[in-house]
C-alpha cells in the first residue's frame, strides 16, 4: 500500500475517535498536507507527507510513515506517524 484516504489515515492513526470525526474535521479545513489546506477527506496521502492538525488549542504535526487496513490498537496506530509538533517543557 503506497497511499490512502486521509480521512481513513486520521482514523487509523487514531488522531481521532471516528471516521465521520476525520472526514468534518477535514471538511472545515483544520488539516493541512504538506502545508496546504484540504477540505476533502478523500485526498490521498503518501508516505513522507507532513499533515498538520489544528485542534482547539493544540496543533499536531504528523509525518506519514505507514498505513493500514484496518484500525488497530493505540501502540499500532503510533507506527503509522513520527511525531513532528513542538514540545514543550
Amino acid at each position: 500500500m503506497d497511499r490512502q484516504r486521509l480521512d481513513k489515515w486520521l482514523w487509523y492513526a487514531r488522531v481521532v475517535r471516528t471516521r465521520s470525526s476525520a472526514a468534518a474535521l477535514v471538511e472545515a479545513g483544520h488539516v493541512r498536507v504538506n502545508g496546504e489546506r484540504t477540505r476533502t477527506p478523500s485526498r490521498p496521502v503518501h508516505s513522507g507527507d507532513v499533515i498538520t492538525i489544528a485542534f482547539d488549542q493544540v496543533v499536531r504535526v504528523l509525518k506519514v510513515v505507514g498505513f493500514a487496513e484496518r484500525r488497530g490498537s493505540p501502540a499500532a496506530a503510533r507506527a503509522l506517524f513520527a511525531d513532528l509538533s513542538q514540545t514543550r517543557g
